[in-house]
């Protein structure tokens, strides 16, 4: 089965769990081939159509698999011969000026796939009417003793986290880079400074610019993972923090609730308040152990390989082969 890819590429590089997501399609079976764009906005995406257009010809795709609401109405303009499944991520649906764009490609969309019931409530998509919730899977890391013994940037990875986490610190992983508006990182700092009165040499750490192993590594090792996001559709870091087994706290967004729910020493907090924040931060940070995020992930079928088998069962359903 010949499958196309459309999604952004505006970063010079695809987003890594939609590579990783093609990656476990092409270990399944899927003869997977991309199509990057490259354009800001409705106008900066229709200026690729023509380009898309040759590429479906040229590749002659039996499905093409779309990413992000702009990339799935895209995708949908440029062929109606092809069926088009579309992936709808959670800033497509939780902004109201893409929503609209997004709301149109459902309309054609063979299929239309969402990481979240939320996303899904906000459109009124019915799972099994032409709607499936599947939220992007992750890759099992390796365990922290097999990581230790890679070499990251000339040094061990045991060596690289003693660097970078501080001896004697209590050590809480923020769920992405302090510049960023959305993931509310002022929030999480008044957390921390409210915590620093019962809790000595309290830390947080921004994930900002580390390889997937060092990521994993800094998740293996810290006491805990904080999440304060104002929207998400379903937080690849959530999932990754679980297998890893670090301790979470988070405020109620996306599906996260869905994700953590009945994990020991992981937290949802349904408010946004800086103490109820804090209280539970505290739980977490005394939790006794790892977590059993891993085996949740493993149980809700949330490895890639285990995604990628429903995602090619909903292409054969529409192409109408075993």
């Amino acid at each position: 089965m010949k499958v196309l890819i459309v999604a952004s590429y505006n970063k010079k590089r695809f987003a890594p769990f939609i590579a990783e997501q093609a990656e476990s399609l092409l270990q399944v079976g899927c003869d997977v081939e991309w199509f990057g764009v490259q354009g800001k906005g409705i106008i900066g995406y229709l200026k690729v159509l023509p380009r898309l257009r040759a590429k479906i010809r040229e590749y002659q795709p039996d499905i093409i698999h779309a990413h992000y609401g702009l990339s799935c109405l895209l995708a949908n303009l440029a062929t109606r011969r092809v069926p088009v499944v579309s992936t709808y991520h959670g800033s497509d649906i939780n902004l109201p000026k893409i929503r609209i764009f997004s709301k149109i490609a459902m309309r054609f969309s063979a299929w239309n796939i969402f990481v979240s019931k939320r996303n899904m409530a906000l459109v009124g998509a019915v799972e099994g009417n032409k709607c499936s919730l599947i939220p992007c899977g992750i890759n099992l890391p390796k365990p922290w003793r097999e990581l230790q013994n890679q070499r990251v940037e000339q040094q061990t990875l045991n060596q690289w986290v003693d660097r970078v986490l501080s001896k004697g610190q209590k050590q809480v992983l923020f769920a992405g880079a302090f510049d960023n508006e959305v993931k509310d990182p002022e929030l999480a700092k008044q957390v921390i400074d409210e915590l620093r009165s019962q809790i000595e040499n309290l830390e947080l750490i921004e994930l900002k610019g580390y390889t997937r192993d060092q990521v994993n590594a800094l998740m293996y090792n810290c006491d805990a993972f904080l999440m304060t996001s104002k929207t998400e559709g379903s937080p690849q870091v959530i999932k990754e923090a679980m297998v890893c087994g670090c301790p979470i706290v988070s405020v109620d967004v996306g599906d996260v609730k869905e994700r953590i729910e009945g994990v020991d020493g992981c937290y949802v907090v349904e408010s946004r308040a800086q103490r109820d924040l804090a209280e539970a931060l505290k739980k977490a940070l005394t939790f006794d152990g790892r977590t059993h995020g891993r085996k949740r992930i493993i149980e809700t079928g949330l490895v890639n390989e285990q995604v990628a088998k429903r995602i090619v069962e909903i292409y054969e359903s529409i192409l109408n082969c075993p």
